[in-house]
Order: structure tokens, then C-alpha cells, then sequence
């Protein structure tokens, strides 16, 4: 990476501004007086908010976009070299960087924690944050979802701690300088970049090794992957079910308050009992990651609680959109002020980002523990055609749990995919191997969003749940119902 002195950029211009990592480093520059230019394909409330603060944005991406007089060009990991834009700021000369070099560069000024992992990672840096803001460490926070706390996907602070989320894809984490790295889990993913499980570990390996002496690792103990890292740094570890450092133990469902509780145990010691509203063991892991963090940072146990008492979940990961009722044309309505727990003869709907088999499954797993009595529709949208076709055997019996699918076509993730790629599986050929897998199952493959919103609205009944599941475009079915 080339040496930038960030104090000295005035001017910066963001290609892909609207993206939930590259907009949380142009609010952070708004925020630090740096002038924010930018472009997007689509107007979003992201690009608004931006707006708000004083960025110009431009909707459409071309040449005349780039003006000649920026310091720095940073620009979102899905535009390629050639991209206009890029080749603009090239023409002028302008020095290029992409989203995670410039997080990169920023680590290099805090003490930085980078939360990372397969699973969790955005729920963690968020549920961290946000332990850290009532601790009173005042943390900078960057993370790749919203939080309604904080109004958006970063916190500015006044201390020298940086929270930061550390994503793995094509290895874009290797470009931070932590001191602090937490390990959630590792299971093979991006399989457009990573060519086995073993590759990817390899690869996580590489961002531990730049952890120093006095540095800190904290991993999941039983994740099996993570358990084959090693390290010169101090090590730190959680976990359920295998022996760590902070355990949870004795987890209790408590389906009539919508709510979970464990027994947190330090060093075979009897802390606390820890109460959430976030569902799944995968959030009493994500929890006990939060906790183990702020501990290490010398959070007491009290205001620990009281963040996670004050935690209402992100954007996109488990998120409550509402409660609705539907009249005789199963149109929606929205109820307020209900009975979050007992949503009897109404409609719970679920947005959630999940779209690998193993985070579909625990969501479902989820919504049974909490809502044991409902029925759940889950409308789901695969990412990518790689991952879907690399995975293929891990998601046929990922949605055994749900009560009627609706299979949308696989989203295409534009630039990414090569025509080979997007013909060698499609969705169809994914719910024929579920339907041989599970006859019973009630599953429909649907072709786009319009039919989605069909199927739910024929399928519907009072006292359902429904989930609403993928990165891709399915998000817009939400606003459609």
C-alpha cells in the first residue's frame, strides 16, 4: 500500500459511495471535515443520508463525474480496473485506492480491534460498539450494517479505539493493522476467491501473523477451523460447548418473553446471567465474543449488561421489520404498538441477510425457538452462482425447519460472474435436489421479487412468520409487501 497521509487529504472522491462499507468511511471523513464527493448507480436512504451531511453525489457513474482536484479517489471493491471512473482518476493522475486499503490506513492511527469470521461478524462489531460507547471508551465503530443506536454503520469517537469489521472476501482484511483480532468462526466461504476451506484458513492464518507479542487473538473454541490458528500474540478464548477461557453456559429459551438466558462463567467462574432478545445460539456466540472483547478492554460486567440490554439488533440480521395484519386481498398493514411477544392473528415479518446454507439454517432454528407455535414462510434468494453450486450439498437440508420456501432465482452479482459461471447451476436445479432431499417440504421456486410477493400473499395465513432472506435483491420484496 502506498503511504498516504490522510491529515494531509482535503478532498476526497468515493466510486461507489452507496456500498454499507465504502459509506461508512465517506460519513467518517464528513465527520473529520474532509470535503466527500461521490457517485452510485442508484439513489438509496444511504445516499440521502450522506447527502445530509454534505457530500455531492452524483447518481450514475461516468467520466465527467471525477473532478481533477481531489486528493484521493477511493473506490468500492466491486468496480473493476477499467471501470470509467477509475480510469478518469488515473488520467488525472489521481492516487487510487480501494475501500479496504483506506480502512486499512485508518487502523494504522487506533488501537484497532478487527472483528472477522464467517458468521457474526457484523452483529459482533456492532454489539461491541456499542459496550464500548456505555463503558465510556467513546470507540470509533465501523460496521457493514446499520444500527439504529447510532443511526447508520459508523460511530465517531473521541478515544483512540477503532472497532472495526474485517471482512475476508478476496482477503480485503489483510490491508488492516490490528492489535485486537476476534476470530468467530471459519467455514468456507466465497468460493469465487477462496478454493477450499483449508485456502481460507491459510488466509486467516496470514492476518493473525500480523498481530505482535503483546497483541491480542481471541477465537472460538469450538470452531474447529479457528482451533488451527496459531500465534505469538496473547490468546483469548469463548465458546459453548469446549473449554475457553468465557463460557456460556446452561442456555435457556424463554419462548413466552421472546427471549434467551445463560449462565456467563470467566475462568471456570461464575460472572453473571446474561438476558437477550436476540435469538439463536449463533447470538449467544456473537454475545459471548462482544463480552470477551470488552473484558480484555477492562469493561466492568455492569455496563457490559447494560449494552447488551440496550441492543436492538442491525439492519438486515434477525431484523423485526414489524407486526401487520392483511385484509381480504392480503394487502399489509402495519399494527403498532403490539404485543411483540404474543402476536396472536397477525404477521411477524423477518428481514435477514443470511445467504449462506449454514446461516439460513440457524435462522430458522431460531425463529422455532422463539415462536415454537407459528408457522414460518421463508422467501429465499441465493448469492452468486459459485456459492451456490460449491455448496450445493449444505443447502439442501438448510431449510428443513421452514413451513413453506419460496426459491427465487440465484442474484447475479453484476461484474462478478462469468457467463460460464451463471449457466453451470440456477435455482430450479437447487430446489429439485431439496424436494428429493424433503418431498414433504412446501417449496416453490419463483422466477423474481413480483412473484415472491405472490406466493407469500397466496401462502398466508394469521400467525405467521415471515422471513424475508438474501443479499441480493430480494430486500425490495420488503418494501413491495
Amino acid at each position: 500500500m502506498t503511504n498516504i497521509n490522510l491529515e494531509k487529504i482535503k478532498k476526497i472522491y468515493f466510486a461507489g459511495i452507496g456500498g454499507i462499507g465504502t459509506s461508512a468511511i465517506a460519513k467518517f471523513m464528513l465527520y473529520n471535515k474532509k470535503t466527500v464527493i461521490g457517485s452510485e448507480l442508484v439513489d438509496s436512504e444511504i445516499v440521502a443520508q450522506l447527502q445530509n451531511l454534505g457530500a455531492k453525489i452524483y447518481i450514475g457513474q461516468k467520466a465527467e463525474n471525477v473532478p481533477a482536484d481531489i486528493d484521493l479517489f477511493v473506490y468500492s471493491p466491486a468496480l473493476p480496473f477499467n471501470h470509467i471512473e477509475r480510469q478518469t482518476a488515473r488520467k488525472f493522475k489521481i492516487q487510487e485506492i480501494s475501500y479496504s486499503e483506506i480502512l486499512g490506513l485508518l487502523s494504522k492511527n487506533y488501537n484497532t480491534i478487527a472483528i472477522c469470521g464467517t458468521h457474526g461478524k457484523s452483529t459482533t462489531t456492532a454489539l461491541t460498539g456499542l459496550i464500548f460507547e456505555y463503558g465510556q471508551k467513546d470507540p470509533n465503530v465501523i460496521v457493514g450494517s446499520k444500527l439504529k443506536e447510532w443511526d447508520g454503520n459508523m460511530r465517531l469517537g473521541k478515544s483512540d479505539i477503532l472497532i472495526a469489521e474485517a471482512c475476508e472476501w478476496k482477503a480485503h482484511f489483510l490491508e488492516i493493522f490490528p492489535n485486537t483480532i476476534l476470530i468467530n468462526n471459519i467455514e468456507l466461504d466465497h468460493p469465487d476467491y477462496y478454493q477450499s476451506e483449508e485456502h481460507m484458513v491459510q488466509t486467516f492464518q496470514k492476518f493473525v501473523n500480523k498481530l505482535k507479542k503483546d497483541d491480542l487473538l481471541i477465537i472460538n473454541s469450538d470452531s474447529k477451523q479457528s482451533q488451527s490458528i496459531k500465534t505469538k500474540a496473547r490468546l483469548f478464548t469463548f465458546g459453548i460447548n469446549k473449554k475457553a477461557d468465557l463460557m456460556a453456559k446452561n442456555i435457556k429459551v424463554d419462548a413466552k418473553q421472546s427471549k434467551q438466558i445463560f449462565d456467563l462463567y470467566f475462568k471456570d467462574y461464575p460472572l453473571s446471567e446474561i438476558e437477550t432478545h436476540l435469538p439463536g445460539i449463533i447470538n449467544v456466540y456473537n454475545i459471548l465474543a462482544a463480552i470477551a472483547i470488552a473484558i480484555n478492554y477492562q469493561v466492568d460486567i455492569s455496563l457490559i449488561k447494560k449494552g447488551i440490554d440496550n441492543f436492538s439488533g442491525i439492519w438486515r440480521r434477525f431484523d423485526r421489520v414489524g407486526y401487520f395484519d392483511f385484509d381480504d386481498n392480503r394487502k399489509f398493514k402495519l399494527i403498532k404498538n403490539i404485543n411483540a411477544v404474543d402476536f396472536k392473528n397477525k404477521v411477524l415479518l423477518i428481514s435477514d441477510y443470511g445467504h449462506h446454507p449454514t446461516a439460513v439454517q440457524q435462522t430458522i432454528q431460531a425463529v422455532k425457538d422463539f415462536y415454537p407455535t407459528k408457522r414460518i414462510i421463508l422467501a429465499f434468494q441465493p448469492h452468486e452462482h459459485t456459492r451456490t453450486k460449491v455448496l450445493l450439498k449444505n443447502y439442501i437440508n438448510a431449510f428443513d425447519q421452514a413451513d413453506v420456501v419460496i426459491f427465487e432465482e440465484i442474484y447475479t452479482v453484476p461484474g462478478r460472474e462469468s457467463k460460464a459461471e451463471i449457466e453451470m447451476i440456477n435455482s430450479q436445479d437447487v430446489v429439485k435436489k431439496i424436494k428429493k432431499h424433503n418431498p414433504k417440504l412446501n417449496i416453490q421456486y419463483v422466477q423474481d421479487n413480483q412473484s415472491v410477493i405472490e406466493q407469500i400473499k397466496s401462502n398466508l395465513s394469521k400467525n405467521d412468520v415471515v422471513i424475508i432472506m438474501g443479499a441480493g435483491t430480494i430486500y425490495n420484496a420488503i418494501k413491495a409487501l
